[in-house]
């Protein structure tokens, strides 16, 4: 997982792999981490779409890296704030 990555690849418990959409990355000094906000990119037809959270850590080389997940109840905070003000940014366009 890197910053700008338009697509990654999701595996879940069972080990089914999902093709999901990056709707973008930022980085959060409080929490010294990135995150990435991404969706399933079989839902892009649907009325609603399930946004999806995690911080991710690059790997040495700065590619790939590994997702984590959400921690605590501040981070899904900050994460929902900075969403919001993406999603209204985006309507301002």
């Amino acid at each position: 997982m890197e910053h700008g990555e338009k697509h990654i690849t999701i595996v879940d418990d069972q080990g089914n792999e999902q093709l999901c959409e990056v709707l973008f990355t930022f980085e959060n000094d409080t929490f010294n981490k990135s995150y990435v906000l991404y969706y399933p990119i079989d839902a892009q037809d649907d009325d609603e779409i399930e946004i999806h959270a995690s911080s991710f850590e690059p790997n040495e080389n700065g590619e790939d890296g590994e997702l984590m997940p959400i921690e605590t109840d501040e981070e899904w905070e900050m994460i929902e704030e900075t969403l919001n003000t993406f999603l209204a940014e985006e309507d301002e366009e």
